[in-house]
């Protein structure tokens, strides 16, 4: 990129500033003793071309749409088409979350994103006892095929993306919605949207469990499969970092545990017998986006070259989509303050800034309630308004990757990958990630991170407004949204109606249909959404789906290591 004479005149140049710059330091020192992102990576006062000099343009960073997509995935890239406003909605019946549908979309929301309550996370339905207290808390309660049309009534599903955060019983909640696509006339082939689907991350962790690792590998292969063959428009996994890092990882063991969670997938779903090239291409990641705006930038672009270079070297994949790191997006949750909650709009325009200069797909802003509860109306009108505002009046999105070439990015960018391959070549000395999560490396990893994040934040070295410094009182707001009690006994009221009319002998025969795909070995002929959506279309629930899958494959329960 430089000459030889070029670059020892810019370190000639360079350590002759360095003596101006101590000297300058000794009349006025610097305010803190040391300088570092929010993950701790140090960061040096200036950055020049010598921290770039041995970059390569075209095997680095080349140009968008073009391998190794640094510099995005698109050519165009959002001078064609803005990312997706997808605002992550779920509360109450599934009625409520239909209305808040119907809210966003009014508001210019351009992709649907479904919350569930915690019940449905785990597999159970609401009249469970292990259920009680939770319904329509933390996202909206689906128990029944009936309950999902009772979601996207009125929603036209071949023209809107959906994605739902779902992971365990992801295969059942997914059958449900393509049974009731279809039951509303639409092709399944013409559905579009994604399903969590992540069941390693949630042993590193979310800690939604249900099932033991292997047949939770199974069930995702089994998605992954029937989607490359019946719903050729859906991604079947969101690989997600996002929950890693809510639980204290740094931006390096968010982007490596990440990577290497797509790696195992895509290694099992080359044993199933499928093409590498034929899958991966639906297959998208999801990233938190924390509050330090270059390190948040960096870990981004430095996923699509990781992910390229891999899907290239390690799975020797031909087609350019495979070799794509599409991900979804979403504000840091774990940066919000229940202290001065405005701030939180601060917090979240700026995360959301990173996220786009970073190259998203798709955006969700965090409401500056959301650590309350979750969200009202004024307030996730004011983070969708975030988007807007930001895609239609501050230039942002006229320029492709604007920050490429700058020498700080570039340099921790490189660094970003550099640090994520150490870990990767960790993960493979174990045994991969199955072996590495109960050996509790990943857990370990992320427990210490987050413990050495807390300590910092306690003497004062990681600042907060409104917590360490400048210390506030929590407010309460007006406009926090509260579920009502008693809507729990509505549901479970109508889930009970709903299973007294079922066809039981038509019942029997699907259930019975799923246990002999369930019991017997990996392979097309056993994949289970077949018999799922058949199971679901009469009228079995998702807690009994579960307890199938429960019974046939065994439970798993966190072992607590710390």
């Amino acid at each position: 990129m430089f000459s030889e004479a070029e670059l020892d005149r810019m370190e000639k140049e360079y350590q002759e500033w360095l003596q101006e710059y101590r000297k300058a330091l000794q009349k006025m020192p610097e305010r803190l003793e040391r300088f570092s992102s929010v993950s701790d990576m140090e960061v040096k006062a200036l950055y020049t071309p010598l921290d770039i000099k041995d970059k390569d343009y075209s095997q680095e960073l080349g140009f968008p749409g073009q391998y190794p997509f640094t510099r995005g995935v698109q050519p165009t890239m959002y001078r064609a088409r803005l990312w997706t406003m997808r605002m992550f909605a779920g509360l109450g019946t599934a009625e409520d979350t239909n209305k808040r549908f119907h809210y966003l979309i009014e508001h210019g929301e351009t992709g649907l994103s479904t919350a569930f309550d915690f019940p449905t996370l785990m597999g159970y339905d609401t009249e469970s006892p292990l259920a009680r207290g939770e319904c329509g808390k933390c996202g909206v309660a689906i128990d029944t095929i009936d309950d999902m049309q009772r979601l996207f009534a009125g929603i036209n599903l071949e023209e809107v993306t959906t994605s739902m955060t779902i992971n365990p019983p992801a295969s059942v909640i997914w059958a449900m919605y393509i049974a009731n696509a279809e039951n509303e006339g639409f092709d399944r082939k013409k559905l579009g949207g994604t399903i969590q689907n992540d069941c390693l991350k949630e042993f590193i962790a979310q800690k939604t469990l249900m099932l033991p690792p292997e047949p939770s590998l199974r069930l995702v292969v089994d998605t992954v499969e029937f989607g490359t063959y019946e719903v050729p428009r859906w991604n079947t996994i969101s690989i997600s970092g996002y929950h890693i890092r809510e639980a204290g990882a740094t931006a390096v063991q968010e982007l490596a545990f990440t990577i290497y969670d797509g790696i195992t997938y895509v290694e099992e779903c080359i044993k199933r017998g499928l093409k590498v090239d034929d899958f991966a291409g639906r297959l998208s990641f999801f990233w938190n986006s924390h509050i330090d705006f270059f390190e948040e930038i960096a870990k981004m672009r430095a996923a699509r070259r990781l992910w390229a270079r891999l899907m290239k070297d390690r799975f020797k994949a031909q087609k350019p989509r495979s070799m794509m790191c599409r991900f979804h997006t979403q504000t840091a949750g774990c940066s919000l303050t229940a202290q001065e909650p405005y701030n939180n709009i601060i917090r979240t325009t700026t995360e959301a800034l990173a996220a786009i200069l970073g190259g998203t797909q798709s955006l969700h802003t965090n409401s500056l309630d959301e650590v309350y509860m979750i969200p009202s109306e004024e307030a996730v009108r004011i983070a969708l308004r975030t988007q807007q505002i930001l895609a239609d009046e501050t230039g942002v999105a006229n320029v492709i990757d604007p920050l490429a070439g700058s020498y700080f990015v570039e340099a921790l960018t490189d660094k970003m990958e550099e640090e994520a391959m150490v870990y990767i070549r960790k993960l493979d000395e174990l045994g991969g990630m199955v072996a590495a999560i109960e050996k509790d490396y990943p857990q370990m990893e992320i427990a210490d991170a987050a413990y050495h994040f807390q300590q910092q934040v306690e003497k004062g070295e990681k600042i907060i407004i409104g917590v360490n410094k400048f210390p506030s009182a929590r407010p309460d707001l007006e406009f926090v949204l509260r579920i009502d009690d008693e809507l729990e006994n509505f549901q479970i009221e109508r889930t009970r109606q709903f299973k007294a009319k079922r066809d039981k002998v038509k019942l029997q025969k699907a259930m019975d249909e799923l246990r002999r795909r369930c019991e017997g070995p990996p392979c097309w002929e056993n994949n289970v959404m077949p018999a799922l959506i058949d199971a679901v279309r009469a009228g079995a629930t998702e807690q009994e789906c579960c307890d199938l899958y429960r019974e046939v494959f065994g439970t798993y329960s966190d072992p607590g290591t710390f």
